[in-house]
């Protein structure tokens, strides 16, 4: 079992999002403990009313909503909705909100078991109860216990991390209804506007992308752009817009421009630390030899550090931007330092040393496509190195990136050795002049 713990300011939100879930068909309320009525015997004013009336005894308060999903794993759906409510009610206890009023939830829309709890952490006497830390004091012993005490699955730090990712939209599978477009974008903003550290629109779509989904503004003359507006979008495999796209402002959790631009500056704050890792991996790559941009790409990618480049139509690279999914957080190139920009990437992928020794007999060598996301495919890109005498003759001219990198690459070359001529001359005209 795997146990989620969110803190939220707006009861309306999270109540709102699960009977929206409820009206699609896509779940249902199977308990209400510690509400004067049972489940089927309250309307929906009176639900939401309850909990409210709760949180305005302590109004300074303001993180006053609590979310928590219990997920279970894929072979536990014969789990029965009263030993779903039997799970529920312990792990509530155990974590100290036993006596709190809340509401449960069981979610079909995903691949594995899983309900969801709506609760409140302000008590009977206005007191709160403290939500820090209350993932490693009380929740983790509390999964532990239940695991054992119901028979379940056991989800250790690797199975919870692989059962429970988050996967890609699959543009395939989604009917281009509303319905069920706002569904599959909803789970992915779930996963990533509280998780992860960006500071841009461009920031966050190069996440959002890698899921088949981009925050759109619209062109600068469209009247979502002009009036502050913001839709969100399924992409299809070649990342073109697909479907009905869904204003920002119908999602449960309002993801809006405004309320994106209220996350960037602590967002800026807490990525700051992190800056070293992504820096550090880069810098690794390149020590005693020259990554291609291919190579770089793959490697990166294997520490957990996605590439997304933005091109031009035609194919010229103006835009990086590094997505680290294990520390959750996304650098802009330049963000990172001028050595870390796209333009400094592709220098560096192209520095003279590795052409110098290809310069060799039978060095000549071939680097493979790189295998991006379906969103990305327009910048797949290559570079072919050849085995030539002359040094402008190893830059191919077929190749789209290594067309786009000669100038650098001529002028690692041959302005350097035209200085050390100018040098001698210079020396012997001034030695010519003293005599």
């Amino acid at each position: 079992m795997v146990a989620v713990i969110k803190a939220g300011h707006s009861m309306h939100r999270i109540f709102n999002y699960n009977e929206n879930k409820v009206k699609e068909g896509v779940a249902e309320c199977i308990g209400a403990e510690n509400f004067p009525l049972n489940a089927d015997e309250m309307s929906l004013k009176i639900k939401l009313g309850y909990l409210l009336k709760r949180t305005e005894l302590n109004e300074n308060v303001k993180r006053n909503s609590v979310h928590i999903s219990l997920n279970f794993d894929p072979s536990e759906a014969h789990l029965s909705k009263e030993k779903l409510m039997q799970i529920a009610n312990v792990y509530m206890q155990k974590i100290g909100f036993g006596d709190q009023p809340y509401l449960v939830y069981q979610h079909h829309d995903a691949g594995h078991p899983h309900i969801h709890v709506v609760t409140t952490n302000i008590q009977p006497d206005g007191k709160r109860i403290d939500l820090h830390h209350l993932g490693i004091r009380k929740s983790e012993p509390a999964r532990k216990e239940i695991e054992k005490m119901f028979s379940l699955v056991v989800a250790d730090a690797h199975a919870r991390r692989e059962a429970f990712r988050l996967k890609p939209v699959d543009v395939k599978k989604v009917q281009y209804g509303r319905t069920e477009t706002k569904r599959a974008i909803t789970n992915v903003l779930d996963a990533v506007l509280d998780k992860y550290k960006y500071t841009s629109l461009p920031e966050l779509n190069a996440v959002l992308k890698q899921y088949n989904i981009i925050a759109d503004r619209g062109s600068e003359e469209s009247r979502i752009f002009q009036g502050g507006g913001l839709v969100y979008r399924i992409l299809d495999e070649d990342g073109k817009p697909i479907g009905v796209p869904i204003k920002a402002s119908d999602f449960y959790n309002k993801p809006t421009l405004k309320f994106l631009e209220e996350k960037y500056s602590s967002n800026d704050t807490q990525r700051q630390p992190f800056k070293a890792r992504v820096q550090t991996e880069i810098d690794r790559l390149f020590v005693g030899k020259t990554s291609t941009l291919d190579e770089l790409v793959a490697q990166l990618q294997k520490k957990g550090i996605h590439i997304a480049l933005r091109s031009s139509d035609t194919g010229l690279i103006y835009g990086i931007t590094y997505v680290d999914h294990q520390t959750k957080c996304v650098f802009n190139g330049s963000t990172l330092g001028k050595q870390y920009s796209a333009k400094a990437i592709q220098e560096r992928c192209s520095s003279p040393k590795p052409i110098k020794q290809n310069l060799l007999p039978n060095a000549g060598q071939k680097t493979g496509q790189s295998s991006l996301p379906a969103h990305n495919t327009n910048t797949g890109l290559s570079s072919t190195l050849h085995n030539n005498t002359n040094p402008a003759d190893t830059i191919p001219k077929d190749n789209m990136l290594d067309a786009l990198l000669q100038p650098e690459q001529a002028a690692d070359y041959i302005p350097g050795q035209l200085k050390k001529k100018g040098r001698k001359k210079k020396r012997r005209k001034n030695i010519s002049n003293n005599q």
